[in-house]
């Protein structure tokens, strides 16, 4: 495979931003940039995959996000059951076993929300699920670093080939930041 072949199908898994937490991520500069609504994971983006509500702080920053006149979508891969209990209580628009990366999911959360591509970020925790799924729908996307240090059993598989492609990433000179 050539170079340049190459370097188009690492950057599928490259994305936007790469931040700490989602409390690094600004709502009121999200706006700013033209974004209206948020397309987030929930399993170790927003939580640890075993805590069954939002802590304190993710309230908070829930709040900054309605403040400044945004939506908010949870599209997880995990079940009806986890999602909507998580979600429900929030009042906040949930898609369940959405089969991230492929991008239906991510469609139609942006249409639920009656916005276009250009107007949404995805946020979340894997470059195999989230960021690939986002990016190759279209979406900006923003990578942050898992919530907790434990994963389920699938979840540890795409960690390790995660390492590989970001080890990629760095080779080519294609990332931006720092880890």
């Amino acid at each position: 495979m050539n170079n340049e072949v190459l370097k188009l199908m690492l950057r599928l898994f490259l994305p936007s931003e790469y931040v700490k937490s989602i409390f690094h991520i600004s709502p009121q500069k999200l706006k700013e940039s033209g974004i209206k609504g948020i397309i987030t994971d929930l399993d170790n983006t927003l939580v640890e995959w075993d805590r069954p509500n939002a802590t304190p702080q993710l309230l908070e920053w829930f709040k900054e996000v309605k403040e400044q006149g945004m939506d908010i979508t949870i599209v997880s891969n995990n079940n009806e059951k986890r999602v909507k209990a998580f979600s429900e209580p929030l009042n906040i628009k949930f898609i369940h076993k959405a089969r991230k990366p492929m991008g239906q999911a991510f469609l139609r959360a942006a249409k639920k929300m009656n916005l276009k591509k250009a107007e949404v970020v995805v946020i979340g925790d894997q470059l195999l699920t989230d960021v690939l799924g986002g990016n190759r729908t279209g979406f900006q996307t923003i990578l942050v670093v898992p919530v907790a240090s434990t994963d389920g059993f699938f979840t540890r598989i795409n960690r390790k080939i995660e390492r590989r492609i970001m080890e990629s990433l760095k080779r080519k000179g294609m990332l931006q930041w720092e880890e």
